[in-house]
């Protein structure tokens, strides 16, 4: 974990008047993990960055939700319209992998070393891909969501951005309502939202919080 608390949006302001100064528009590889999540920070960003979206969540179970999921942002991205064209890249479904890393991990509340290792198998992929393809920047939108710690997200994607030597773009997309923009986009998009963040185990957290709820709503 971090030791302390850092303002990750305020550098991505830094970095945007930075390059507005010179007149530079950067090439970004955006790793994203839904179409909500995605709504803000592709409207957001594709103001000032030429936007790639790389989808890869292996992490994502059932495979039909993860269907459901690639068809939904592929539309907004298809829809909605920028200044700067996006472009969309799926990545490999391979759930294989992420059971992999989630080994012995499977009981650890959401939040806890499992998410770590999974943000490192997505952000890791990202990275590599964005030097391969020679991208200025990557980033991810999982910094949006309120249950996400925008402070492990952000140290592990510069940790990966250092093994691959790509710059990992900071972000704390959910700041300055970022967030409450997203489920604004998402209703006008008429987008799905998932009640849970992807995979089985964190599914099986929100289906033990919707029986609990309803066993208090009980007479």
């Amino acid at each position: 974990m971090p030791e302390a608390y850092h303002n990750y949006q305020r550098d991505l302001g830094y970095i945007i008047r930075w390059n507005q100064r010179k007149g530079i528009v950067p090439t970004l590889l955006m790793h994203a993990c839904c179409g909500p999540c995605s709504t803000y920070c592709i409207e957001y960003l594709s103001q000032f960055f030429k936007i790639t979206i790389f989808y890869y969540n292996p992490n994502i179970a059932p495979s039909e939700e993860y269907a459901h999921r690639v068809a939904e942002i592929r539309r907004f991205v298809s829809e909605f319209k920028t200044k700067y064209p996006v472009e969309f890249i799926e990545g490999e479904y391979n759930p294989k992998k992420f059971y992999e890393i989630a080994r012995g991990l499977e009981d650890e509340k959401e939040g806890g070393k499992r998410c770590r290792k999974c943000f490192e198998l997505r952000l890791g992929e990202t990275a590599k891909l964005a030097k391969e393809m020679g991208f200025d920047y990557f980033t991810t939108t999982l910094t949006i969501s309120p249950k996400k710690d925008e402070q492990v997200l952000n140290v592990v994607a510069k940790e990966q951005g250092a093994i691959y030597g790509v710059k990992a773009l900071p972000s704390d997309f959910k700041r300055k309502g970022g967030n409450k923009r997203s489920i604004e986009l998402s209703a006008e998009y008429n987008l799905y939202r998932q009640n849970y963040c992807g995979c089985a185990y964190s599914k099986r957290e929100a289906e033990e919080r919707e029986a609990k709820k309803s066993e208090g709503a009980t007479p």
